[in-house]
């Protein structure tokens, strides 16, 4: 077979030399150890907890290192492309603070490893593998969709494997003169690789690759023997070849991505060693698990978990400083050991390592990342947390005219969202995501405050709301201290036989209609109308004089009605 004329007769159009590219995209000049990650994903619309998590590895390895981490978008299955989804994605990333040094960007690419969008990269794929039939490593395949499905189907019967290999690949043996007959009468092809591999050997002559893992040690797994497909009959690669020539011409040190693509491993290898260079180091990550219902362990699902979508977070308002943080705890086992030795450091501080990754399942728990959430908060100043919420609202709600009232005034604001978080002890950690802030802070807002909880059995029982109230507000006097306060509730208490400490109404409940805690209760009740909140004299004074005697003065009123 004269594999050069071959080459030619499936390639007429002018093509680049693969000598050219290797010219256009150098070695880049960076510091010894820097290493080159790239994020790749595909414009489908959907961008996942997944995406993030590749990311967030990809930026730590670069920047840690002095290296690069860029952006290609890979949108070779022109099927799945979902319009402005590009946008989403940065979009999205950029929120979490994930920024990438060079490639695709709303506005246009930044970097000279460009085009960073492989649909616009055709000729650079169609030069190699014009290379790789020349050299007799590829083939034109004619097999039509329908001889395909036989060949499955007869593969099934003989329960063997299935694809094109081996006695399978039928076009292997087409001459020359074959192949110029069906190019000129117009059948489509496409090119495969053809691949050395012999799986039908016994087991112990079957070669096997050893590849080392920078997260799973070292991989040994028998080598491909698949003639896969590296040129769509569009001229359209496949990830499989695409994403081996961006990453050689790309100068790619690291890839990272999910365990998913282990068993196409040999088939990448094997691509690198007919293109005769040498690959990348492969970072394959544990796939994102969460326990279901019964405590076993699952795959995060599309279909079944709203929180594997990246949206979720942005819509119910994560701030971006907690989900990296919690990101850590489940991408280096030392993270936390970490934070508690470093509890006031910045979070890029950390040096996130390979090896301190789990390579048999990465378990997302929603109920941690609130608790982290909590933590993460509780260090943001209210000014920076009134800008993010001022962000989310106008991007989520923004004619929710509840939640624009809220924000209206930020002085205001601010005070209500550091209630109770400056306390020398147990500061108050109420604060998880936007909707969550937005909605437990209505009742320092008249127009969405209202009454949602019950006032407590034992005052009710002894009809004592309304005295409670009276009283209470017959003795206010908004310039007194916490102290002075609180002991005007104490008389209150002990004035209506009820325990002015909890603990004697425990001991003794015969004695008492109840205790301190169900007195002040009815006033919690009253002005923030539930019977959990921060401290009450807290909150009186940041609700005014004015406003903490117009909510009494409106439940007395309600209870004569």
């Amino acid at each position: 077979m004269d594999y050069e004329r071959l080459a030619e007769i499936l390639f007429p159009e002018h093509l680049e030399s693969p000598e050219y590219y290797e010219t256009i995209y150098p070695l880049r000049d960076l510091p010894e150890g820097a290493k080159v990650t790239r994020l790749g994903p595909s414009p489908t619309g959907f961008i996942h907890l997944g995406n993030l998590y590749g990311a967030f590895v990809d930026e730590r390895l670069a920047h840690q290192s002095g290296g690069v981490f860029f952006l290609r978008i890979e949108d070779t299955d022109d099927k799945r492309q979902v319009e402005g989804a590009v946008e989403t994605i940065i979009n999205s990333l950029r929120f979490f603070s994930i920024n990438f040094d060079e490639g695709a960007g709303i506005d246009g690419d930044t970097g000279d490893y460009g085009d960073y969008t492989q649909s616009k990269r055709g000729p650079i794929y169609r030069a190699f593998a014009k290379r790789l039939v020349a050299e007799g490593k590829a083939y034109p395949c004619f097999l039509t969709e329908e001889e395909i499905a036989e060949i499955r189907e007869k593969q099934q019967e003989l329960k063997v494997n299935p694809g094109i290999y081996g006695k399978w690949a039928h076009s292997r043996e087409l001459t020359l003169e074959e192949i110029h007959k069906k190019v000129n009468m117009g059948e489509e092809f496409v090119i495969r690789l053809k691949s050395d591999g012999d799986l039908s050997k016994p087991e112990d002559q079957i070669r096997r690759i050893s590849v080392k893992d920078a997260i799973r040690g070292e991989l040994s797994m028998p080598e491909n023997d698949q003639d896969v497909v590296i040129l769509k009959k569009t001229g359209i690669p496949t990830y499989h070849f695409a994403h081996v020539i961006d990453d050689h011409l790309m100068r790619t040190t690291h890839v990272v991505r999910g365990a998913e693509w282990l068993p196409s491993l040999p088939i990448h290898v094997e691509l690198f060693e007919k293109l005769g260079w040498e690959p990348p180091i492969y970072c394959h990550t544990a796939q994102l698990m969460k326990l279901d219902e019964e405590g076993n362990k699952r795959k995060l699902s599309k279909r079944l978990d709203p929180e594997l979508s990246l949206d979720y977070y942005r819509r119910e308002g994560y701030h971006p400083k907690a989900v990296r943080e919690y990101l850590l705890t489940i991408l280096n086992s030392n993270f936390e050991e970490w934070r508690i030795a470093n509890p006031d450091a910045d979070v890029d501080e950390f040096q996130f390592t390979l090896e301190k990754m789990s390579n048999s399942g990465a378990l997302f728990d929603l109920n941690k990342l609130n608790d982290v959430s909590k933590e993460v908060l509780l260090k943001v100043p209210a000014s920076e947390i009134y800008d993010f919420l001022r962000a989310w609202a106008d991007e989520f709600r923004p004619d929710d005219q509840a939640v624009q009232t809220m924000l209206a005034d930020r002085a205001y604001m601010e005070r209500v969202l550091d209630i109770g978080r400056n306390a020398e002890r147990n500061p108050r950690k109420d604060h998880i995501f936007a909707r969550q802030m937005m909605e437990n802070l209505t009742y320092f807002f008249d127009e969405t405050f209202e009454i949602t909880d019950p006032m407590p059995e034992e005052v009710v029982n002894a009809g004592d709301v309304k005295v409670i109230l009276e009283k209470y507000l017959a003795t206010y006097d908004h310039s007194d201290d916490n102290e002075t306060w609180f002991n005007k509730i104490r008389e209150i208490t002990d004035e209506l036989g009820y325990a002015v400490k909890p603990k004697d109404y425990k001991k003794h409940p015969e004695d008492y209609k109840g205790h301190v805690g169900h007195v002040s209760t009815v006033i919690r009740v009253a002005l923030m109308g539930r019977q959990q909140s921060p401290d009450v004299w807290e909150i009186q004074q940041i609700l005014g004089e004015d406003r903490v005697r117009a909510r009494l003065e409106g439940y007395l009123r309600a209870l004569d009605r």
